[in-house]
């Protein structure tokens, strides 16, 4: 079996892979074709059908483990696997076919843990460790990506972006006194906590109908007004807003809001541009 990061132009291939994304679309010409996206724990790569569409398609769906067999081509200077035949592969969980973490999970979660323990200021102590003893909660860090189609986006992608940018948020602080640490520390555990609302399952990892609607920024700010209650009212508002603007640098109206953003395309840049 070939794994995805393995493939080359011009090579015949044979593999089981998860279907992320499935489309049936028409050629210039009127021709039904399908266009695929296919994932192993390696990558993920774009796929297309274009011969016995009516055949295979209705062999699969979306979100399926199949079993491929095609030809790498290059196509707009990217790898493209040309599907000759497939099957759906009932006997493989598709889950587990999901572009995989690099890092340990295990020491990823010790990381976490440590960051929170470094909160001082009881109420913030206290929400972190509400929100992060919610079991389902800490089961969405390890299996969902920090963004399915940019940065971390494999399983176990939101658990590692989470830990880097509370890192960054950390020695930030340790250099810069002014900054309320405990409230920047709070900010940067649970500012990317909503995509355990806003995204399903692996393989395919697609946004629930409250996720496509709301989005990961409002329903992480439900989650955290959910175990705020005890929380002073200002601190609240404040550790709201740093989590509410972590994509908006013009509206922070903190330094600790600001950080957080800077933190935050800090650790996504790092994690997928190239380096020369």
């Amino acid at each position: 079996m070939n794994a995805i990061a393995q493939l080359a132009e011009e090579r015949v291939v044979e593999g089981i892979y998860a279907v992320a994304r499935k489309q049936r679309l028409r050629t210039r010409n009127g021709s039904s074709y399908l266009a695929l996206e296919l994932v192993d724990p390696s990558g993920r790569i774009e796929a297309r059908v274009w011969n016995d569409v009516d055949l295979l398609d209705a062999r699969f769906a979306e979100g399926d483990a199949v079993r491929v067999l095609g030809r790498v081509e290059k196509f707009r200077d990217r790898l493209q696997l040309e599907v000759r035949s497939l099957e759906s592969a009932p006997e493989t969980d598709p889950a587990e076919l999901a572009p995989a973490l690099r890092r340990d999970a295990d020491e990823l979660d010790g990381f976490l843990e440590f960051l929170a323990g470094e909160i001082a200021h009881p109420g913030l102590k206290a929400t972190v460790g509400r929100l992060l003893a919610d079991d389902a909660l800490r089961a969405s860090l390890r299996s969902l990506p920090a963004a399915p189609n940019g940065h971390h986006g494999y399983a176990g992608g939101l658990l590692e972006h989470t830990v880097g940018v509370a890192t960054i948020c950390r020695e930030t602080a340790q250099l810069h006194p002014r900054l309320r640490t405990d409230l920047l520390l709070a900010a940067a555990l649970l500012h990317d906590l909503g995509r355990a609302r806003e995204l399903g399952p692996a393989p395919n990892f697609r946004q629930t109908e409250e996720g496509r609607l709301l989005g990961h920024v409002h329903l992480g700010l439900r989650l955290i007004e959910e175990r705020a209650a005890a929380l002073e009212t200002e601190v609240r508002a404040e550790l709201l807003h740093s989590v509410a603007v972590h994509h908006d640098l013009r509206t922070a109206r903190t330094a600790e809001a600001a950080v957080l953003y800077h933190a935050n395309q800090l650790d996504a840049v790092a994690a997928t541009r190239p380096v020369d």
